[in-house]
């Protein structure tokens, strides 16, 4: 070992550096800890699927859907039962995650159409992101897939916002396409010329996004990185290559009918559904490998979760669990969404934490698997103790807090403890006991005036105003 360290010197070295100097140079190496030299900082690796409901996966109880990797990379990590999203949609879900701000703070509150004016809002240039977090501290950065944050113009671009390299859809609307005949590399759209939206042929987007993940993980594998990998499956619209529905034909299963109009939808949903979900789970147990093979796994962390509730079932899959609603609502089947976080050696094998957080605590936890401290004050609260399995060093939320305003909006939700409030506009408050009401079928408000007095504060001052996204009816719905 010690002729390996002078040889070592000598290469990096000029000779003119003495004996004297580098016999003492290696003795006092040699009282540093065996990972000296070592990258401490972890991968990390965010997986986000769109409108996959929580009971979509077998780890959260699926029956008809097959999702072996998902599952296996649920036995041998960590499943977190109650995770929120930031949103009931996607636009200010995805937001809540880059800026670590919830929806009564986050500068972007809900989907492009859904603002006071009609007209897109984007996340401000001067907002600091996570992954602009991430790259001082040293790390490569790039996010794949669905962007959807760059509505109104190209400020809000990823490579504005703290990533090297962006792969993907810009908009909200270009996301609901497989086959699409556009895409952008970095700040430069360039067409798909073999791809055709209405027949939906050529290159079947979702795997071009996963081929680009392994390739960016291998590019980097040297260097601390974070990749975002935001799927479009299962988002509306159902189609999947033929090979991802054999496994579920000739099942006996009753068939949906699908009618195509914007979304080209294949014609029977609930094979083209479970396939969507199967190939996902395909593609992540392809990246799992790659992490294996370049040797990365117990360097990286492994996140996947969903951007809200399901949007397509209708209780065939039951992709809700036992939870009540759906994306576009704030009951639990809108915004919480099934967790796993993998990272052998460091999160505990087989592990389940009901430790309850949302998507704008990774914004605090990048901060401190990366070493640095956030820039901004922003809502979240790391759960690295929780992914540690050190539950008794888990600082835990007063409460979290949702705003949404589309048709049935607006509309409010705290979960604070077991208590979980939603509020209508104009409506008298509902209020649900999670720890025996998971469902959310009893409505206790009447029963606990004092908790109610503590709701309705809160909701008070939760929020910020926000021009763009005011708590009253929506413009177009007072036409």
């Amino acid at each position: 070992m010690l002729l390996t360290f002078i040889i070592f010197v000598s290469k990096q070295k000029p000779m003119r550096f003495s004996l004297l100097f580098s016999m003492l140079v290696l003795f006092s190496c040699k009282t540093l800890p065996a990972e000296q030299g070592k990258n401490k900082q972890p991968n990390i690796i965010y997986i986000m699927a769109d409108d996959l409901g929580y009971g979509d996966l077998g780890a959260f109880g699926q029956s008809k859907i097959k999702t072996p990797h998902l599952d296996k990379m649920a036995q041998q990590g960590m499943i977190f039962t109650q995770h929120y999203a930031g949103s009931t949609v996607c636009g200010p879900s995805r937001t809540v995650l880059m800026t670590g701000l919830h929806t009564g703070h986050a500068p972007v509150r809900g989907n492009p159409r859904w603002t006071a004016t009609g007209k897109a809002v984007d996340i401000p240039a001067e907002e600091i992101l996570v992954a602009e977090e991430l790259k001082q501290a040293g790390y490569a950065t790039a996010v794949i897939g669905k962007w959807g944050l760059a509505e109104a113009g190209m400020e809000s671009m990823p490579l504005n916002q703290g990533f090297d390299y962006f792969y993907g859809f810009k908009t909200h609307r270009a996301a609901h396409h497989y086959y699409p005949e556009e895409l952008w590399e970095n700040n430069t759209a360039f067409p798909l010329p073999n791809n055709n939206i209405q027949d939906k042929k050529g290159e079947y987007m979702h795997d071009t996004f996963a081929e680009k993940a392994i390739d960016f993980i291998e590019q980097q594998k040297k260097n601390p990185f974070f990749l975002y990998l935001a799927f479009t499956i299962p988002h509306y619209e159902l189609t999947v290559p033929e090979e991802s529905k054999a496994p579920y034909l000739n099942l006996g299963w009753e068939e949906r009918k699908m009618k195509q109009g914007h979304y080209r939808h294949d014609e029977e949903g609930h094979t083209t559904y479970a396939g969507m979900v199967s190939r996902m789970d395909r593609d992540i147990g392809t990246i799992l490998k790659t992490l294996d093979k370049l040797g990365l796994t117990k360097n990286t962390l492994v996140v996947f979760t969903s951007d809200n509730g399901h949007e397509f079932d209708r209780n065939f899959f039951n992709s809700n669990g036992p939870l009540k609603g759906k994306k576009r609502d704030l009951y639990e089947g809108g915004i919480r969404v099934p967790t796993i976080a993998y990272w052998p050696g460091t999160v505990p094998a087989q592990s389940k934490t009901e430790h309850i957080s949302a998507f704008w605590d990774f914004y605090p936890t990048a901060c401190e698997l990366a070493g640095v401290q956030a820039q901004k004050k922003i809502d979240g609260i790391s759960y690295v103790p929780t992914l540690k399995g050190q539950t008794n060093n888990q600082q835990k939320h007063d409460f979290l807090y949702w705003e949404f305003n589309e048709k049935q909006g607006p509309i409010q939700a705290i979960r604070k403890g077991k208590w979980k409030a939603v509020q209508f506009l104009g409506k008298p408050m509902e209020l649900y006991d999670l720890s025996k009401d998971l469902g959310e079928t009893e409505n206790l408000a009447h029963k606990q005036a004092e908790i109610v007095e503590q709701m309705q504060a809160l909701f008070l001052s939760a929020r910020t105003e926000n021009a763009n996204f005011p708590l009253e009816p929506h413009a177009r719905l007072r036409k």
